[in-house]
């Protein structure tokens, strides 16, 4: 059985979160320079439900061993690791 909130939620979330993001861009990019676009759009969207059933199978997983919270606060930690990361590299190709 469907929970719609749930649903509903994780939709707003996923959709809102990858708009604009690299993988968009890319997939924009695709579009534009290839033919046939059903084959960019086939392959695209393939790969995000592949990445979301490894994301929701690791998580499922993860959560049998872990408290939610600690998951939370792990992918925090992990998202402000990835943005200094990416700000650091940025900065210094900038420089260069």
């Amino acid at each position: 059985m469907i929970d719609y909130h749930i649903f509903m939620t994780t939709f707003g979330m996923v959709f809102l979160a990858e708009l604009g993001d690299k993988t968009q861009l890319a997939t924009f990019c695709l579009a534009a320079d290839c033919d046939p676009k059903l084959s960019v759009f086939l392959g695209a969207a393939i790969a995000l439900v592949l990445s979301t059933l490894i994301a929701v199978v690791f998580g499922s997983l993860l959560s049998k061993y872990l408290p939610e919270h600690y998951i939370k606060i792990a992918a925090g930690i992990f998202f402000v690791i990835v943005g200094v990361w990416m700000l650091f590299n940025a900065t210094k190709s900038f420089a260069a």
